[in-house]
């Protein structure tokens, strides 16, 4: 789908010194972008100049190198002649073979002992063809000895090679005639019972009557093999591969009118050729193999075809994309796609040679000028910009222009919807502002086409106007580029010496012809690309200079820092930069297409022919020359979330339906926006199974902080709160979840929408009650209630979509819980069950009274407390005594008979053995206690434990009759002893005193728990002073020697671990690998293990490292690698290792701070 653009011509014409010498020969200097070309010799004049050409937009300069005479050491030639010139960018320094048989080399700057001009070698019998290998390492000569030589840089002979007919027997071609007329079914006669891999003429190799009987020489374009095209016996022209260490390879098989154009495609995989047949000349390829591989004809008319001294050159460009054929009049330059082979440009007057190298630059040298060409590889194509984003692309073929607006029709190429023929070879093609106009610039004027629709059924584009270059014209004029005005007049810009002109072309309204339109005054700069935007419906023409700078063409202007390019990516800004400067602020995505909807990924090597935002998708064309349509997320998101500030919900469903895109940014792009128009909404998506297909995808999350997070950064002055803010106006969340059921929140809306339109909106109604989180079944059944009452109708279709959206048992507990039994029976007839199973229940139930039949129906339901409330509506308070106990519904039941003590009581009573019966025995005292059940209560107080001390002792005092001295006696006692075995033992000291009036007991728990001043304070109350020195003093030394013994213990432990600890820590700092890995087994020399790193060697390693090794943390890595995993066993030994904290292992660290 690419077109050729020319965006550079230069031409330089020899001054009067080089007169009567013509140009020979020509090379780049790269290095310096300039062209070396040699004048002569001639037949007169055996002078050779070699001359550098520096080709500028203001102006050529040459420079002549050096010069030398070089008569012809060959008594065969006339004059001597250049047959290859190559220039050395490195050594500065240029080599030319000359056919006489000398090797000359000339040096720019030579060193001290250097000839600046040298003849390295000679070859006496005469050399035919000679070309350095890509590299530059090697060079090859064909001699007329039919000889091979391969000479290094340093013009050292490598090998030497012999061309005899013997090579023929190198290759046996076996042809099977694939794609062969020959090869295809013919029917049942005798030619399908004939062997398709006869073909029915075989080549022989016939001589071309126009071959030049010159040999030619092409490299590969990794230097590893050459193609050697001569002629063997004055009877056939051959093809022969060497490798570069001159064995050969192969030769070609037989083909009639092969000529002596030999190009080798850089990638290497074809060799092109020319094969002239009566009445077409073909370029034929090759394999390396020497087999054919397809052509494909020159369009040629016979009067080109029978020019004298038609001899075609091949050449292709570096990166093998464009194959140049020099012909005497013209240059053409082909490009194949998807197995086509496309004319895209004619250079006309090139008469000697082509020199092309990347990106497309060519000098054509004509014998009495060297002209400078650049090309570019461009898609012509129409506006971008919505509404007219038809996708209208053209593409150029020879005389044809292939048009196809791929938005409507995406037919690949080489077909097109529309052909468009014109009278000579197209130059360039542009577009008006909405594809209604097509300018066709071509060799001899403009051709305007005007479209009448771009639908897959609208007619062909007819021509409406015509311009005819003046034919007085000079041959040099070249006309570069076309584009359109803002009022539909088509630009054309061609170079005029060191500027450019535009001339400018429209209709006039009078003749209702296409006439030169007076233009404003002329650019001072050099037009590389004439090129038009589309804003507002109209074009805005530009130029941009050699140098990069913009010019507007608008009358009245010329510069562009005032316009406003249009922005169509959201995440691209294009701001002003100083006076003349635009500045692209364009960031580069990470390549995550999980997380950036700005990544996909495609087929290396895919090409972007258009985009069209209207149906949100691209057009690519795959490396084969197919196209594919593809719809990029970024512009997908894009697309939706302009419709949705647009208010335009059908077509942002539409997009997110075929698009497969998460119908949740609906809502999440503009909340508020959403809430406020959900009748918009309804009205624009209209259709029932949509409105159902939104509500079933919505969840609570915001798709548009978690899948589908805006991309763009937001400069500070568009939006200065955009960290607190997300860009869809709702403060962002971290976890990316709604606080409020965004669900409900949605559903209810809609729900308050469609509250009147249940005539048409009934399914979405259900939908909506259905789709609630969690789902609001009763709401939904209710409504089917209702249609039961009105239309029965309409009942079963919404009791049949509620069947459908949820789980049919659930719905059946959900009927009956509304005590509705026919609808109860409507859903269970839409389920699977068996009537055997539900009828009886059914029948039973509608002969139950109300109240008793809602009791069943909740008990059958599981819903316990609420049958309880029926029981208690019913007055069955046995019934419901035993149904409490049944289930455990004590607190709903005290909850009912809050207001009635007798029957309060009662359920306390049963409340508090119910909890004895759990070991809830704190509870369950206190539910005793408030029944002044004090017995009970002690009871439980004391198996409740000594902590509820307090509690026991007062329930027991509180008793009626009043307990027993010897039972308080008892339970005081065991109060205590548990108290002291908690080592509570404050408490009980306290019980001694108040309860037992054992004050040495006392005392001496009090001492125990070194509560001394407790003691001293007892003793004195109670006068007690013996127990001084009995008690308290023995009491006090034991206190202090257990004190004194732990504390030495202490120091002990800190003096003998402290120093090993700094020992282990030191050992560790200065030898780690040993400290940490130890030896192994088998490894009693000390020597380090070679498996074992330091540092880690990469972060896809899958074995722990040393440091690793011992926190239990898995490596990365997969079940698949072959890494054993550490087992149970394995885990419990290296637990009971640390736990013993061994002296010299790695734990002992560990192990000593721990303890």
């Amino acid at each position: 789908m690419r077109n050729l653009r020319n965006t550079r011509y230069e031409q330089w014409s020899p001054p009067s010194q080089f007169e009567g010498r013509p140009l020979t020969a020509a090379t780049w200097d790269l290095a310096n972008d300039s062209v070396l070309c040699t004048f002569g010799p001639t037949g007169s004049n055996a002078l050779i100049e070699l001359v550098r050409v520096v080709t500028k937009p203001e102006a050529q300069e040459f420079t002549v190198i050096t010069s030398w005479d070089a008569p012809c050491p060959n008594p065969e030639l006339a004059c001597d002649q250049v047959l290859s010139l190559h220039y050395f960018g490195d050594s500065l320094t240029a080599c030319l073979v000359l056919a006489g048989g000398d090797i000359v080399v000339v040096r720019e700057e030579p060193m001290p002992g250097e000839d600046r001009i040298e003849i390295v070698g000679s070859v006496d019998a005469g050399i035919t063809a000679a070309k350095w290998a890509p590299d530059e390492e090697l060079l090859a000569i064909t001699t007329k000895a039919d000889t091979v030589v391969f000479m290094s840089r340093s013009f050292e002979g490598i090998t030497d090679v012999t061309m005899t007919t013997e090579d023929l027997k190198a290759s046996n071609h076996v042809s099977v005639g694939w794609g062969k007329k020959e090869t295809q079914f013919q029917g049942k006669g005798a030619k399908a019972l004939r062997d398709p891999t006869m073909p029915e003429k075989v080549d022989e190799g016939v001589l071309s009557p126009n071959d030049d009987l010159t040999a030619a020489i092409s490299w590969r374009g990794d230097g590893a093999y050459l193609a050697i095209s001569t002629i063997e016996g004055n009877s056939r022209r051959l093809i022969r591969v060497y490798s570069r260490e001159g064995v050969l390879d192969s030769v070609s098989e037989p083909v009639d009118g092969l000529e002596g154009a030999l190009s080798w495609r850089p990638v290497g995989n074809l060799i092109a050729g020319i094969q002239r047949l009566e009445s077409r000349i073909d370029v034929v390829f090759f394999e390396r193999n020497g087999l054919r591989h397809g052509q494909f004809s020159l369009r040629l008319t016979p009067e080109q075809m029978q020019l004298p001294g038609q001899h075609i050159n091949l050449s292709w460009n570096s990166d093998s994309t464009v194959l140049a054929v020099v012909m005497v009049d013209c240059t053409q330059l082909w490009t194949m796609g998807n197995y086509h082979w496309y004319l895209k440009q004619e250079i006309k007057n090139s008469q000697t040679g082509l020199l092309p190298t990347a990106p497309l630059p060519t000098a054509d040298l004509l014998l009495d000028s060297v002209n400078v060409a650049e090309y570019i590889f461009t898609i012509a194509r129409s506006s971008t910009a919505p509404p007219h984003d038809f996708g209208v692309v053209a593409v150029i073929d020879g005389q044809s222009l292939k048009v196809t607006p791929l938005r409507t029709a995406n037919i690949p190429p080489p077909m097109a919807l529309h052909e468009l023929t014109v009278q000579t070879n197209v130059i360039d093609v542009a577009f008006n502002a909405d594809a209604s106009l097509i300018a066709i610039l071509h060799q001899q004027g403009i051709s305007m086409f005007e479209s009448k629709g771009t639908e897959a059924s609208s007619d062909s584009p007819l021509l409406t106007g015509r311009v005819t270059f003046d034919k007085t014209e000079p041959n040099s004029t070249v006309y570069q580029q076309i584009s359109f005005a803002d009022n539909n007049d088509a630009l054309v810009s061609m170079p005029n010496g060191s500027k450019s002109t535009v001339k400018r072309y429209g209709f006039n309204e009078e003749t209702g012809r296409m006439e030169d339109v007076p233009s404003g005054p002329g650019m001072d700069t050099t037009i590389r690309i004439l090129s038009s935007f589309y804003q507002d419906g109209l074009n805005h023409p530009f130029v941009q200079g050699s140098s990069g700078d913009l010019h507007s063409l608008a009358f009245g202007e010329h510069s562009l820092s005032h316009c406003n390019f249009p922005m169509y990516l959201p995440w691209i800004d294009i701001v002003p930069h100083g006076d003349d400067q635009i500045a692209f602020d364009l960031e580069v995505p990470p390549d995550d297409p999980e997380k950036d909807e700005r990544c996909r990924s495609v087929e290396r090597g895919a090409r972007l022919v258009t985009a069209m935002p209207t149906s949100l998708s691209l057009v690519l064309q795959m490396p084969r020359g197919n196209l594919e349509t593809i719809f990029p997320r970024a512009m997908v998101l894009a697309g939706i979330r302009k419709l949705i500030d647009e208010k335009n919900y059908r077509r942002a469903f539409t997009h997110c339906r075929t698009q497969r895109v998460d119908m949740n940014i609906l809502y999440d792009h503009a909340p508020e926006q959403f809430l406020a128009n959900v009748a918009l909404f309804i009205d624009q998506v209209k259709k029932v199974t949509y409105i159902d297909l939104f509500l079933s995808s919505l969840r609570d999350e915001d798709v548009t902080q978690l899948m589908y997070k805006e991309t763009r950064v937001a400069s500070e002055l568009e939006n200065p709160s955009a960290a607190a803010i997300g860009t869809n106006g709702v403060v962002s969340q971290e976890s990316g979840l709604v606080k409020s059921s965004k669900v409900n929140k949605i559903c209810d809306a809609v729900l308050e929408v469609l509250r009147t339109r249940t005539a048409t909106n009934l399914q979405n109604i259900i939908t909506a009650n259905v789709c609630k989180s969690p789902p609001a079944l009763d709401d939904g059944l209710q409504v089917v209630a209702q249609l039961m009452k009105t239309d029965e109708t309409m009942a079963d279709k919404a009791v049949e979509h509620i069947c459908f959206l949820a789980d049919i048992n659930k719905l059946y507990d959900n009927a009956l819980g509304l005590y509705d039994l026919a609808l109860t029976l409507l859903v269970a007839q839409q389920s699977q069950k068996d009537p055997r199973e539900y009828l009886p229940f059914m029948q039973n139930l509608s002969e139950m009274p109300e109240l008793r039949r809602r009791f069943a129906i909740d008990d059958h339901l599981g819903r316990n407390t609420k049958a309880l409330t029926h029981l208690h509506s019913l007055d069955a308070f046995p019934e419901l005594q035993a149904y409490t106990q049944k289930h455990a519904l004590y607190q709903a039941a005290l909850s009912l008979y809050r207001y009635n003590p007798s029957r309060h009581a009662l359920l306390t009573n049963l409340y508090a053995q119910h909890l004895e019966s759990k070991s809830q025995f704190k509870e369950a005292a206190l539910a005793y206690e408030s029944l002044q059940n004090y017995a009970s209560a002690t009871s439980c107080y004391l198996s409740s434990g000594p902590s509820s001390w307090r509690e026991t002792l007062f329930c027991a005092l509180s008793q009626t009759p009043a307990i027993a001295p010897a039972a308080l006696t008892d339970l005081a006692t065991t109060l205590s002893e548990a108290l002291v075995d908690s080592k509570d033992y404050f408490a009980a000291a306290t019980i001694q005193v108040d309860y037992l009036s054992s004050i040495d007991h006392a005392a001496r728990l009090y001492c125990k728990g070194y509560f001394f001043a407790s003691a001293l304070h007892l003793v004195a109350l109670k006068q007690r002073s013996e127990l001084l020195e009995q008690i308290i003093d023995p009491g006090l030394a034991n206190a202090l020697a257990s004190s004194t013994e732990l504390l030495a213990e202490c120091r002990a432990q800190l003096l003998a671990q402290v120093p090993r600890i700094r020992e282990l820590r030191e050992k560790a700092r200065l030898d780690p690998l040993a400290f940490y890995e130890g030896e192994r087994a088998g490894n009693a020399d000390g020597d380090v293990p070679d498996d074992v790193s330091v540092a880690a060697s990469s972060h896809l390693s899958t074995n722990r490292s040393m440091y690793t090794r011992y926190t239990g943390k898995q490596s990365i890595g997969t079940a698949g690698t072959g890494v054993s995993r550490a087992t149970s066993k394995n885990r419990r030994r290296e637990e009971r290792k640390r736990a013993r904290g061994k002296k010299g292992s790695v734990y002992e660290e560990e192990y000593l701070v721990a303890s």
